[in-house]
């Protein structure tokens, strides 16, 4: 902690700097940042789980108290309005003593529909940035999420300050307690629901305070990109497991995922270890100055030489690559920006005002088109499926002539594989976290 508060400073800095360079640009006197607000469900008295304004955790890790309020202007001392009410019902957060508190002059506020007194008077040059417009509209506000200043943070956001990377540094470190936890537990003959509860109890977080849904998945569940399921008994003889799961760190998320073969010895563990040679060499070819899309390119060619070599398609990989085969068994995107939010802003982007940067032809679903520069932040997370949709719709093409129908069948039950690591980029060499957490 002594290190992260010796970072922080640093980081409010750059970030103080970031704020006054846009407000200057866009004519405006400040910016009012909301934490966001608590949601009822639908004809009941609870509440969904909260989830804080990500432009609200980038100047500090309250990230679990909704109707706090951020007043910046990038010169003064940052105003915080902090929720703290009186309540016997839930718990009452502690007042702000941590080592990022003495960079806020910070107010406390005991009911939500009070804070307009906080907050300045004349708000005809300060905009509102969060989710809830009726809130801001019934405050006065005229300026709402305006689009250059939202541009302006997202393209910058990519660039990580020292604080930040020590922070996904520590995400990395906690997922990685859990992944092996969760690989231990896919030997040991667990089911998805025990695994999922056995990467819970060794991260020490709840559901709710993982980045995303972890995807816990056995055999052909391996298959399906989104899985969350969560099977409570474990099949009859368990093939393969898939995790992809993460951890958070004062609002900064780890991204990480792993496949396994219940016998190492079999084929499709052979298939796992080319796929996560493959992903080595992708982190490797992480360099400043070469375009994100072009690594997903590369990525293709070597997801086709793994078709190739494994006999699954009959066909050289140049050819795979130019009847569009590769796409069958590896749908997704190369990776992605990662920092506050998992899928972190500001992938698609040219430049600060926001012109966009299309992925490459045929290749909708690549998150990230970006230059890559020192201090940004990358997935890499190569796969190759065996998906029945994907599969029933190459049947009914030209290109089912190539395909090893037989060796296809062989795979199904497997389900998918997929590799992903966290890499930063520095100027002379790459930073795996993941790896350098020795997560085989």
């Amino acid at each position: 902690m002594d290190k992260l508060a010796a970072l922080y400073g640093e980081h409010i800095t750059t970030i103080q700097t970031r704020t006054r360079t846009i407000l200057t640009l866009e004519g405006l006197d400040g910016l009012v940042i909301h934490s966001g607000q608590a949601k009822r469900q639908f004809l009941d008295d609870m509440d969904y789980p909260f989830k804080v304004n990500p432009h609200f955790k980038a100047w500090l890790p309250v990230i679990d108290n909704p109707h706090c309020w951020l007043v910046v202007n990038g010169l003064d001392k940052p105003k915080l309005i902090f929720y703290r009410p009186v309540d016997f019902w839930h718990k009452v957060p502690d007042e702000p003593t941590d080592f990022w508190a003495e960079f806020f002059d910070i107010e406390l506020l005991l009911i939500p529909d009070q804070v307009e007194k906080l907050l300045p008077y004349d708000k005809a040059k300060f905009a509102y940035i969060g989710e809830y417009l009726e809130v801001a509209r019934a405050l006065g506000f005229s300026e709402i999420n305006p689009e250059p200043v939202l541009n302006y943070f997202h393209y910058h956001r990519a660039y990580k300050t020292q604080y930040e990377l020590a922070c996904l540094r520590e995400a990395n470190r906690i997922a990685v307690l859990g992944h092996e936890a969760a690989k231990a537990k896919f030997y040991a003959g667990g089911s998805e629901y025990d695994i999922q509860h056995a990467y819970l109890l060794a991260t020490r977080q709840t559901e709710n305070e993982m980045p995303y849904s972890n995807i816990v998945a056995l055999n052909n569940n391996c298959a399906i990109l989104h899985y969350t399921k969560l099977e409570q008994l474990a099949p009859e003889k368990s093939l393969s497991f898939l995790i992809d799961a993460g951890a958070s760190f004062h609002g900064y998320a780890a991204d990480i995922t792993r496949t396994y073969d219940f016998n190492p010895q079999g084929e499709f563990a052979k298939l796992i270890n080319a796929v996560n040679e493959l992903q080595q060499e992708l982190c490797a070819g992480l360099k400043p100055g070469l375009k994100y899309g072009d690594l997903h390119l590369k990525c293709h060619q070597g997801i086709a030489q793994i078709l190739s070599d494994f006999g699954i398609v009959l066909l050289p990989p140049e050819a795979i690559i130019e009847k569009g085969i590769s796409t069958t068994f590896f749908p997704h995107g190369l990776g992605h920006h990662l920092g506050l939010q998992v899928h972190d802003m500001g992938g698609f982007m040219a430049d600060e005002r926001g012109t966009h940067q299309p992925a490459p032809a045929g290749h909708p679903f690549l998150r990230c088109t970006r230059i890559i520069e020192a201090n940004q932040v990358f997935t890499i997370e190569p796969g190759l499926y065996f998906i029945d949709s994907l599969l029933s719709e190459l049947a009914q093409t030209d290109n089912t002539q190539y395909i090893n129908w037989e060796k296809v069948e062989a795979f199904k039950p497997y389900g998918g594989i997929r590799i992903e690591d966290n890499v930063i980029v520095h100027v002379d060499h790459n930073e795996n976290m993941t790896r350098n957490l020795n997560l085989a």
